[in-house]
C-alpha cells in the first residue's frame, strides 16, 4: 500500500527532491533487488545504490557524492562486498546534465559491475560504461520493478515514467486549478495528450481511471488529492500512481481513449491499493504544492 509521506512540520521545510528506483537485479549468484536513489540539495547531488540481503534487512549500500563544485569525484569506482563476494560501481558524471530533477538527464553512466558481468548499468553512455569497465552485459537483463519519486510545484507537476519495457522515458504532467468560479479541475496528460480531466475535484479528488496513451499502451492511474485541497495551508502532497496494462506498444498506432473508474465515495485504502501483480512495473508520484 502506498502511503502518504508527512511534511516535516518541525522545520517546516517539504521533503528532500529524490527519485527512487527499485531493480530485480541478478548479482553475487541471486536474484536480488536493487534500489537506486537519487537525491539532491542546495549543495550537492547524491546517489546511494542499496543491495539486498537475503539473509536479514541490513542491505549493502554504496553511497556516492556528488558536489557541484567540484570536478574530481564526477568520475570515479567504488567497492563493497554483498555476501562476502565484491561488486564495483563504476560512475561517469564529468558530463552529465542536470535538470530540475536530481537524477541527470543525460550524458552520463553508473555501472554495477560482479565478476566479469555488468549486472547493472544506469544513464545513456552505455558504451562507455561496458569499454571502461571492460566486461560483458549480464546474461539475466535487470527488471525495472517501481519508481517513486518527490516532485514540486505550484499548479504543474511534470515527471517521466516508462510505460513498456525497453521503451524511452515518457512525459507526464499533473495540472491543478484551484482557483476560479467553478470548483477545482485537474489534468493529466501523457506526452503532451490529455488522458485525464477531472472535474468537481471537491468531490473526486480520490479515484482511477483506466487511459490509453497516444501510443496504445494501456496505463492505470490512481490519485489521492485530499491534502492539496483540504489541508491547513493548502499545500501538502498528492499522490499518484501508474500502472501500465498489457497492450503491446505501437508507435504506428494512434489512439487516445478513457475506462473511467473514479469513485468520490471509495475509502482511502480501497482507491490506492496497488495491484496485485509484483512483476509489473508501478511508479508512485508523491506531488508536493506550495504557495
Amino acid at each position: 500500500m502506498a502511503e502518504k509521506q508527512p511534511e516535516d512540520h518541525s522545520t517546516n521545510k517539504l521533503p528532500q527532491s529524490s527519485v527512487t528506483s527499485v531493480y530485480e537485479v541478478e548479482v553475487a549468484d541471486l536474484s536480488r533487488s536493487v534500489t537506486v536513489t537519487w537525491s539532491k540539495n542546495l549543495m550537492n547531488y547524491s546517489l546511494v545504490i542499496s543491495v539486498e540481503n537475503v539473509s536479514d534487512e541490513n542491505h549493502y549500500t554504496c553511497k556516492i557524492e556528488l558536489k557541484t563544485w567540484q570536478f574530481w569525484g564526477k568520475k570515479g569506482l567504488k567497492s563493497f562486498d554483498v555476501d562476502g563476494k565484491r561488486v564495483d560501481i563504476y560512475w561517469d558524471f564529468r558530463q552529465a546534465k542536470f535538470t530540475n530533477n536530481p537524477e541527470p538527464s543525460s550524458d552520463y553512466y553508473v555501472a554495477m559491475v560482479y565478476g566479469d558481468e555488468v549486472v547493472l548499468v544506469l544513464g545513456d553512455l552505455k558504451k562507455d560504461a561496458f569499454k571502461r569497465t571492460k566486461k560483458r552485459p549480464s546474461l539475466v537483463e535487470p527488471i525495472l520493478l517501481c519508481k517513486k519519486e518527490n516532485v514540486f510545484g505550484k499548479k504543474l507537476f511534470c515527471t517521466k515514467t516508462m510505460l513498456c519495457s525497453g521503451d524511452r522515458e515518457h512525459d507526464v504532467v499533473i495540472e491543478i486549478s484551484s482557483s476560479g468560479f467553478g470548483d477545482p479541475e485537474m489534468w493529466i496528460s501523457i506526452d503532451g495528450f490529455e488522458v485525464i480531466h477531472v472535474m468537481n475535484l471537491n468531490w473526486r479528488f480520490r479515484g482511477n481511471e483506466s487511459v490509453t496513451t497516444i501510443n496504445n499502451v494501456l496505463v492505470q492511474i490512481f490519485w489521492d488529492v485530499h491534502d492539496w485541497l483540504f489541508s491547513d495551508t493548502g499545500t501538502g502532497s498528492g499522490l499518484f500512481i501508474l500502472q501500465p496494462g498489457a497492450l503491446e506498444c505501437s508507435s504506428d498506432s494512434v489512439r487516445g481513449g478513457r475506462n473511467s473508474n473514479s469513485n468520490s465515495g471509495r475509502s482511502h485504502d480501497s482507491a490506492l491499493e496497488l495491484p496485485s501483480n509484483a512483476d509489473q512495473f508501478f511508479h508512485i508520484i508523491y506531488a508536493w504544492k506550495f504557495e
